[in-house]
């Protein structure tokens, strides 16, 4: 590595513990902190709505379940149709606790980031035991058992009287420092606890991949063969990764079910499985950056074809719902315009920015 910490002019490391940096030089490091106190700090200038602070929320939790699918998808190369089936199992950990002892219940109420780790240890119990087919299957096969795992959870909780039947059931509100979180508070309070959950699952991620067990994802995904050459176990590799993704994926169903202040079986579809892997696609697979891009990309569609729609609504016959006909046509057609003409995802773009501005003023 150059001398210089601050204006580095190439990555010349010399050894395998500067290499393993997270921030390559001390420019990077105050940035990223610049960035971070502004995200930490805008609440509290500009004044929104609870319609857009939910909206804010939901990128959020979606980037923590994006980070396990990334991690399970882009870096060691195991599709997951199923993945919302994981985040539902982390929100009706939680659930169940609220049904069985209360939603009024210290454990609940103040004991908060306790049960959140829970729900995120029980969705990697579950993702661990769905990938054990992943001993023996591969490719598409083992994306139909991740999609057999979809059905299953649906079913069961539709069929359970102990879930309600699929319909809501309620979290009490948590408590703070300051007191019980009341409404007016409610979705800015979650926003600075998904941003710092997020932050944790980012520093987590990185340096997981600077370590053998996450170079080790990376190899199976690459050529399983060869990695189990130089002494690695493909099998429980695989299974690791889905345990990885079902941790985080609990993480952000239990954030889900504090954020609405209860779960419903109407948000851990089908759908949303498919919605959570286009996240992945559209952001960047194999990428760390594209678990920000991918959630912040469809969500901000979803909202402004809602607004086109609205729009739209007083030209055309009331009786057409352009709304449901729209967010089906605008997810397929970005879908596929990504797979064609951008398969790396918007983390490329960013990838090309940087480069840009390493090289500003010189054109090589």
């Amino acid at each position: 590595m150059a001398v210089n910490r601050w204006l580095a002019t190439g990555n010349y490391f010399t050894s395998y513990r500067d290499e393993q940096r997270i921030f390559a030089t001390h420019l990077n490091r105050l940035f990223f902190f610049a960035f971070l106190c502004c995200l930490f700090v805008w609440p509290l200038l500009f004044e929104v709505s609870n319609k857009y602070m939910l909206v804010i929320d939901n990128i959020l939790i979606a980037i923590v379940a994006i980070i396990g699918l990334n991690l399970l998808t882009g870096f060691a190369g195991l599709i997951s149709i199923g993945h919302a089936a994981f985040v539902g199992v982390g929100a009706y950990c939680l659930a169940s606790f609220a049904r069985v002892i209360g939603d009024e219940h210290i454990l609940i109420t103040h004991a908060w980031p306790v049960m959140i780790i829970l729900s995120g240890l029980l969705g990697a119990v579950f993702g661990a035991f769905v990938g054990l087919p992943a001993l023996r299957l591969k490719h598409l096969y083992l994306a139909i058992a991740t999609l057999s795992f979809q059905m299953i959870f649906e079913w069961t909780i539709n069929s359970m009287t102990f879930f309600n039947q699929g319909q809501t059931i309620s979290v009490g509100r948590v408590f703070w420092f300051t007191g019980q979180v009341m409404r007016a508070d409610h979705y800015v309070f979650w926003y600075y606890v998904v941003l710092t959950v997020i932050i944790i699952c980012w520093f987590m991620a990185s340096n997981l991949l600077r370590t053998r067990y996450g170079r080790s994802l990376i190899a199976v995904r690459d050529n399983d063969r060869a990695a189990d050459a130089m002494g690695m176990h493909p099998g429980l590799t695989k299974v690791y990764a889905f345990a990885l993704g079902g941790f985080f994926a609990g993480v952000a169903g239990a954030l889900h079910a504090y954020l609405y202040r209860g779960v419903g079986i109407e948000s851990f579809t089908l759908h949303h499985s498919i919605s959570y892997l286009a996240m992945a696609i559209v952001g960047g697979l194999g990428t760390l950056n594209g678990s920000f891009w991918g959630p912040l990309a469809i969500r901000t569609l979803d909202l402004q074809v809602d607004n086109l729609a609205e729009k739209a609504g007083h030209i055309f016959s009331a009786n057409l719902s352009l709304a449901t006909a729209l967010r089906p046509l605008a997810f397929g057609l970005v879908i596929v315009l990504f797979l064609m003409f951008e398969p790396r995802g918007i983390a490329n773009w960013w990838r090309i920015v940087k480069s840009y501005t390493k090289l500003w003023p010189f054109k090589y």
